[in-house]
Order: structure tokens, then sequence, then C-alpha cells
């Protein structure tokens, strides 16, 4: 316990030494546009088996998706209203969801067919647990004490899926035995892991990091682990999907910029590269780690995901 303890202190004291010295070490260098890899990275095997069960191709679910894009105008209106809204650019927002319903999902023809599969999960009972053990009584086990003091729900929850990767995954705790699989997937999708919802495919843990934020510029209520309908309400409507799609992109801009001194913000397809993996305070912290010690500039990379949207962006900002 205690060397586990020491080892999250020291990634702490990492993250934040990063934060200290990110610019005067990187002078917030602007990372260039365009795909780092020539050739798209592979697509994962479950999004290959996926795509393929439900009859369809990656070029058919694009197609789709652009299509709902460019031709309502209702959905591109709220996209650019929630962009300015967070000070990002909307061409973020939008590869996210392209991104997402081209590898992920299958999109709707329209956007009230959100609003429909959206009422039809509201009033159901919903919970966030593990073999019977609520989620809300798993973080008050004692490995989970330094996470206490976190009042932001960015820093809470980060510093909560910290403690299950260290001491929780795919150990024994207790005489009880976790699963080797990420916390949200977990304790957080009870219907079946790698389950996301709604426009933005968000999926719950996300949405509660993000809470504190959309709550500050969207005035959505705050989120709880309590109150799994909320959260489910929130990633399901399409109106609140997208503040949280906006936010992730402005979360992740934002620690490039705090921890890893790297602008991506003129570099799409890194955005919807973190919006699919997510971690970036985790992913720019190993990345301006491996920039001090190489004495040089590694430029961070598009994943498959990340590299259409970059190999597509002529076109995609043609809906704007």
């Amino acid at each position: 316990m205690g060397t586990l303890i020491v080892r999250r202190l020291l990634t702490s004291l990492m993250i934040a030494a990063t934060v200290l010295t990110a610019a005067p070490a990187f002078s917030m260098q602007l990372v260039p546009p365009g795909n780092r890899n020539v050739e798209q990275p592979n697509v994962p095997g479950a999004s290959v088996r996926r795509t393929k069960g439900t009859k369809t191709t990656f070029d058919r679910k694009y197609d789709k998706v652009y299509e709902l894009l460019s031709t309502d105008h209702e959905l591109m209106g709220k996209i650019k209203k929630v962009s300015a809204a967070y000070g990002v650019d909307p061409i973020h927002v939008v590869g996210a969801i392209v991104g997402e319903h081209t590898y992920n999902v299958d999109a709707y023809d329209r956007l009230q067919s959100y609003y429909v599969k959206a009422a039809s999960y509201a009033g159901q009972s919903f919970r966030f647990a593990y073999d019977g053990e609520d989620v809300d009584d798993f973080i008050k086990r004692p490995q989970f004490a330094e996470c206490n003091g976190k009042n932001d729900s960015y820093t809470l929850w980060s510093c909560r899926e910290d403690v299950w990767e260290s001491d929780f995954r795919g150990k024994t705790v207790g005489g009880k035995s976790f699963p080797n699989n990420r916390f949200s997937a977990v304790f957080f999708q009870p219907f079946y892991a790698g389950q996301t919802f709604g426009l933005g495919q968000i999926n719950p843990l996300t949405a509660l990091m993000l809470s504190d934020l959309v709550s500050k510029v969207s005035g959505y209520d705050k989120l709880n682990e309590k109150d799994a309908g909320s959260v489910y309400k929130a990633i399901m409507q399409p109106d609140i999907s997208l503040a949280f799609v906006a936010a992730a992109v402005r979360r992740s801009i934002d620690d490039y910029k705090q921890i890893a001194g790297m602008d991506i913000s003129k570099n799409p397809g890194l955005t919807a590269t973190l919006y699919n993996l997510g971690n970036s305070r985790q992913r720019a912290a190993a990345l301006a780690a491996r920039n001090r010690a190489s004495g040089d500039t590694v430029w961070p990379e598009e994943n498959y995901y990340g590299w259409l949207i970059n190999d597509k962006l002529d076109e995609l900002q043609r809906l704007l």
C-alpha cells in the first residue's frame, strides 16, 4: 500500500512540476496542422468487427454522418453556438462527432431521432456499480482518501481514476477481484463495457469529470454519481451532450497548453484523437516528460480516428 501511495504521489508531483515548468521549457509551441503519419494507423479490431456486424463500412458510416451534418442546419447552428461558448473552433466539435459516428456507432438520419432516443431512457432506473457495490461506496475505500480534498470535478474524478489504475485494476483487494479494465468500463457502463451514448457518444465518467466546467459555462445542473439517471439524461439529450463535447475539447487543449506547453488548437485531428482516447492530462504529462528527457521536440500524433479528421479536413470545413 505504501509503495502505491508513493508512486501516485510521484505521478502527481510530476504533473504539477510539468505545469510549473511548461512555459519556459516549451515556450508554447504551436503543433503543426495535418497528420504526422502518412498512412492511417490501424483501426482497432473491435471497431472493425462492430462495423462488419452491422453490414456496413466505415466509408458508408462517414458518408451518413456527413450527410446529417450537411442537411441539419439546426444541429450545425447548435454546434457553432456551443463551440463559441467554450472558446473552441467548431471544427473540433464536428471532428469529434464525425469520428464517433464513423468508428463507434451509426448516425441517425436527423437530430430529432437523438431526442427520441434520449426520451426512451427517461424515467428508467440506473446505478453505477460493480458486482453489487455502488461506486459511491467504492470510492469511500481508504485508497481514495487522497482525493477527498479535490473540489473540482475534473481533478477529483481524475484522481479517483488514477487510484483505480494503481490499486484496483486487475487486482484482488480485500478478497474481491477487480477486472483488468478501465474504471469507466467497470463501474460506469452497466449495459455493456465500452458503451457510450447520444450524439456526442460520451461515457458517464467523462460527464462526471466535466460536470463543473459544463455547469459553469452552460448552466446545467452539476452531476452526481449517486444519480445515474441524471447523468444519462445529460449525455443522451443532444443540447446538453454538445456542451460536454465542447468541454472535452476545451479541456484537452488546456491540458496540452498547461502541461506540455503545446498548442493543439489548430489541429482538429489531435483533439479528435484525445476525444477518442481520453486521459489528456496524463498523455500531456507523458509527452512533456519525453521531450524534457530527449531535449528535442516530439509532436503528439493522431490515432486512426484523428487521422481521418485531418485527412477529411477540407471537406469537413465546408460544413461550417
